[in-house]
């Protein structure tokens, strides 16, 4: 959970003379409460899942970057875990994560889900937004399709009127729905008019700079998530151990073997996410490995593990073993 690395060098062969003038390249934040419709946005907005979502609060734990690619532009976008008041030590080092990236990109786009009023949550945000005084700053109403226009429409003066009180300027206010596709394209647009002019930071078609391992790991918790209890979810980490070609396998019939470990942080926990006979961890597992293999394009072999690593959101050796 380190802060952002510098971005890719630009490929072999496009120098600064091989890009248009006018040519914009940068970097934007989604940012909000958690489950506010962030990692959804950025995967529609990239065109393919690059961004687990859940019904979960604090789903996302990791700095995932989308790349959108087009003639005149190109834009990154870097989806964040939802800042909240934290009751962990992992919960203080996400959210550090939030500010450090706040202070490192071109644009930061709260994210205010139209079907819940404006409320403590978003104002905890923005007023620990309105401290970074030079980033852009951009108001996204998301969720539109589950709410009505009158919503809509007070829930745009709201966050208006959140933007006066705590001295934050909008550069822009927009609703959208990702779900629906409705304004997604006119969002793009008024990001990119935001980011400064330069080359692409990326190669043409790379749509994520995450390495496959972490995203695999994340497909792994997000088919974990999916019907657990609420306390659970916070309590559930998954680091993949090894991803491997299986050898001796035909050019044209390859298999991936993916071992991966689920931890928790009790016994009881353990129990949960395994379920009767198996039957829950074995669900887990066929989720997972069918979001895998349209990811990497090829046939997988999941091998799941869960173990009990305890109270690890709070033990900072632990928070390490497991990668933040």
């Amino acid at each position: 959970m380190a802060d952002l690395p510098p971005p890719s060098p630009p490929p072999a062969g496009l120098m600064s003379h091989d890009w248009a003038e006018g040519h914009r390249s940068g970097f934007a934040s989604f940012v909000g409460r958690p489950n506010a419709g962030k990692s959804t946005l950025t995967n529609a907005l990239v065109g393919t899942k690059v961004a687990i979502t859940s019904d979960k609060p604090q789903t996302t734990r990791s700095v995932v970057r989308g790349i959108v690619h087009r003639d005149d532009a190109q834009l990154v976008l870097v989806d964040t875990p939802g800042l909240h008041r934290p009751r962990t030590l992992l919960g203080e080092r996400l959210n550090d994560l939030v500010r450090t990236t706040w202070a490192e990109v071109d644009v930061v786009a709260v994210c205010f889900p139209a079907d819940e009023k404006v409320g403590p949550g978003d104002r905890f945000i923005v007023t620990e937004l309105a401290k970074v005084r030079r980033t852009v700053k951009v108001a996204v109403a998301t969720k539109t399709d589950l709410a009505t226009p009158e919503q809509i429409g007070q829930h745009l003066m709201d966050i208006e009127r959140l933007g006066r009180e705590t001295d934050t300027d909008w550069a822009e206010i927009v609703p959208v729905s990702a779900v629906a596709g409705d304004q997604v394209a006119l969002l793009e647009d008024l990001l990119v008019a935001q980011m400064p002019e330069g080359p692409p930071l990326y190669p043409g078609g790379e749509l994520t700079d995450t390495p496959d391992e972490t995203l695999v790991g994340e497909l792994v918790r997000e088919a974990a998530l999916d019907g657990v209890r609420d306390e659970l979810p916070h309590s559930i980490a998954v680091v993949i151990e090894e991803m491997v070609p299986r050898e001796g396998r035909p050019a044209d019939r390859p298999l991936l073997d993916v071992h991966a470990n689920l931890f928790v942080e009790r016994d009881s926990q353990k129990g949960i996410v395994i379920g009767r006979k198996g039957a829950r961890l074995q669900e887990v597992g066929t989720n997972a490995r069918k979001q895998i293999e349209a990811l990497l394009g090829t046939p997988v072999h999941l091998d799941l593990r869960v173990k009990v690593a305890k109270d690890w959101q709070r033990d900072p050796r632990q928070l390490r073993r497991l990668g933040f």
